[in-house]
């Protein structure tokens, strides 16, 4: 049985799922609401597209430095700094007047966002050891994922009976509450990179891999490591990976309008490369990188993120051509609400089951459920190969529902233990930023290549097309945390984690 939470804890893991809920939901909750977005703005399409990843290009380009700076200056102050900064951003969103504004104010959006993921799930592991700890990860995956999965349903529920624009505005009564709530957990009583550290660091990695010398490094007579230099954080890294994210979107999004072959697509994409080139060298020139590569010489860690690239990138597609295909006038037709609906399921299955889940996998180890569960996403895709006309909700549609929302129930906490349990607390920011950064990435670059996937046009056909490129993910997702996750390397981080806390 998962140890029980205590009053404080329980405080930590409140403020934490709160924190991370605004930026779940705005991921998931705009895509039921984007043809009435393009109907009142125009663009088609690419409006639609662009919407979606103004915001996930900011939200995963700047989540690595953030989660740096969440190590540097406390993941309390830079929650803090995010909330603010997100409702002001949530309310441009809502008064956008035109598609210029409405991805200039996205992009803020997901700017604001990044800092909020990373210091939410950092508080958790820096604030809550041992078995509690896998069952609060367990209780916060299930609640960010929840909320990912319910957005489609509130989007529907404003878009048809209020306005798309409610959408976001909502967003600064959960913020408003959070920041209050924030009091309660206390400031951070040192620099959050300043965390007890792991005795034998290389117990921590589990394969005598040693983390980098700012993490590795014991402090002086308080068993706790030096906090990062201030002035050290890797500014022109973060405008690198930012730089190369937004030129990379442009070209993929703009290629079905400019042609692959226009110079101005083949430019943006070179560009990309050059600028994500320039910041993985620069990762191993500066003291403290934004991206510690040294973190990917942890097997858990990599093979754990190569994963969740392949597993996010079938969720953000799947979500977005479901969202906009079943309101299709020439398919379903559904209304914004209807669409939102078919979700539910999912999101009951997810609340249910994700905590148990997450403590089954805590003791167990996360390999087998992070290989059953994207195999059992992937077969969800393939039985909603059945929808066609005549549209019939309960026979064509339900029923993978229901299989992909067992999938997740099983995979998702598992994974994010996983991936945080085989790097020591000390670095619990920034494995936690890489980590969203990389699951945003994947659902970045899957919408940004959703014309090239489905031709063009989002009928039928495509619609199809996008499911099967869906379950192709999903089954190699599966595949990788079955060969590659190593259980004995997740119990020694766990084990690092419980020495820290003693």
């Amino acid at each position: 049985m998962a140890a029980a939470l205590s009053s404080t804890q329980r405080a930590v893991l409140l403020v934490a799922i709160l924190a991370s809920f605004v930026t779940s939901l705005d991921s998931s909750v705009t895509n039921v609401a984007l043809p009435a977005i393009a109907r009142d703005l125009g663009g088609g399409l690419a409006t639609q597209q662009w919407t979606v990843d103004a915001y996930l290009v900011t939200l995963s380009a700047l989540m690595l430095l953030a989660g740096s700076l969440a190590d540097t200056y406390g993941r309390v102050r830079i929650m803090r700094w995010g909330l603010i900064g997100f409702g002001v951003a949530s309310v441009a969103v809502g008064a956008a007047t035109g598609p210029e504004m409405m991805v200039a104010a996205r992009a803020l959006q997901g700017a604001t966002g990044a800092f909020l993921l990373p210091s939410s799930l950092a508080l958790i592991t820096s604030r809550i050891q041992g078995e509690a700890q896998g069952k609060a990860i367990g209780i916060w995956t299930a609640a960010s994922t929840a909320a990912m999965i319910a957005g489609p349903l509130l989007g529907g529920l404003f878009t048809d009976y209020l306005s798309w624009r409610w959408v976001f505005l909502i967003n600064v009564v959960p913020i408003g509450i959070t920041l209050w709530m924030l009091r309660s957990v206390g400031p951070d009583t040192t620099p959050a990179a300043a965390q007890p550290v792991v005795p034998d660091p290389t117990a921590a990695v589990g394969a005598g891999v040693s983390l980098p010398d700012d993490a590795a490094s014991p402090a002086s007579g308080a068993g706790a490591a030096p906090a990062r230099d201030r002035a050290a954080v890797d500014w022109l890294g973060g405008a690198l990976v930012a730089l190369s994210l937004g030129l990379g979107t442009f070209g993929i999004i703009e290629a079905e309008r400019w042609g692959w072959g226009s110079p101005v697509i083949a430019a943006s994409l070179a560009a990309a490369v050059v600028l994500l080139g320039l910041f993985l060298w620069r990762q191993t020139r500066v003291s403290a990188p934004v991206l510690p590569l040294a973190l990917f010489k942890v097997r858990t860690f990599w093979v754990g993120n190569v994963a969740t690239l392949l597993i996010y990138a079938a969720l953000a597609l799947q979500g977005f051509v479901i969202g906009v295909y079943l309101q299709d006038p020439r398919g379903p037709g559904l209304s914004a609400t209807a669409a939102g609906l078919v979700s539910l399921p999912m999101t009951i299955l997810m609340i249910v089951l994700s905590s148990r889940m997450g403590a089954l996998a805590g003791k167990h180890g996360p390999r087998l459920f992070m290989g059953v569960g994207p195999l059992l996403l992937g077969a969800g895709c393939l039985l909603l190969l059945a929808v066609g006309a005549p549209f019939n909700y309960w026979t064509q549609v339900l029923p993978g529902v229901i299989v992909m929302g067992l999938g997740l129930s099983i995979m998702v906490a598992p994974l994010t233990a996983a991936i945080l349990g085989s790097i020591g607390p000390e670095r619990a920011g920034i494995a936690s930023a890489v980590n969203n950064a990389v699951s945003r990435v994947a659902g970045l670059v899957a919408v940004a290549l959703v014309s090239t996937i489905v031709g063009g046009t989002l009928d039928l056909g495509g619609f199809h097309t996008a499911l099967i490129v869906c379950a192709a993910l999903f089954a190699a997702g599966g595949v990788v945390s079955l060969l590659g996750i190593s259980n004995a390397e997740v119990k020694a981080g766990a084990a690092a984690d419980a020495g820290a806390a003693a």
